[in-house]
């Protein structure tokens, strides 16, 4: 996925910024539950097919600010460990010194920029992408999808749907494009919910 990632990621960081309709409580922060995450990419592959990859194991915060959602923020974590594209064989191939390098850079990163209101329940996502240390803008759309008390966990937790498209050539990852797109496009997915406190069954 080229680090298509995240972005995840991307994209989680648009959690935070999602203000809940007569929610005037400040900030909170959630912690992304990796769960209930997917970040998923999808390219062309010589006009033939369109494989998928999912970056798994997700970690990050967001800092959700309802009074105020410009004041919002998110930082996320893919750990290259947990890329999978359902083949195992293809797993190492992305993760080898042809794509991601994963041995010399582990991990690809996201962090939010600017939350901006775009219309109800919508937002835009602006933040840092780094894959193999290039670091390149990135602008998610984010639709929000809810924000509750979880009827399982009975914790306040917020869900939502963010998509992007980013270029493999921005992160040194353009190995065979263009017959395998450079173009790449992001498919977030993601809860995220309070932190138990401490102590806490």
């Amino acid at each position: 996925m080229k680090r298509f990632g995240l972005a995840a990621a991307l994209a989680l960081a648009t959690l935070s910024a999602f203000a809940a309709p007569g929610d005037t409580s400040g900030a909170t922060t959630y912690k992304l539950d990796p769960n209930h995450t997917l970040v998923l990419a999808s390219w062309n592959h010589f006009g033939f097919s369109r494989p998928t990859a999912n970056f798994g194991q997700v970690d990050g915060a967001i800092i959700y600010d309802a009074k105020n959602v410009s004041a919002s923020s998110v930082q996320v974590t893919l750990p290259l460990a947990g890329l999978t594209s359902f083949v195992p064989a293809f797993d190492e191939h992305l993760r080898s010194t042809d794509f991601f390098d994963a041995a010399k850079y582990p991990n690809v990163t996201f962090k939010s920029s600017k939350v901006q209101s775009a219309s109800k329940n919508k937002l835009k996502v602006t933040g840092e992408l780094t894959i193999k240390d290039q670091t390149r803008p990135v602008v998610l759309d984010v639709t929000l999808n809810k924000t509750a008390q979880h009827p399982m966990s009975k914790r306040a937790t917020i869900g939502f749907d963010a998509t992007t498209t980013i270029k493999r050539s921005d992160f040194a990852l353009d190995k065979f494009a263009p017959n395998v797109s450079d173009e790449v496009t992001l498919r977030i997915t993601t809860e995220a919910a309070v932190p138990k406190a401490e102590g806490a069954k």
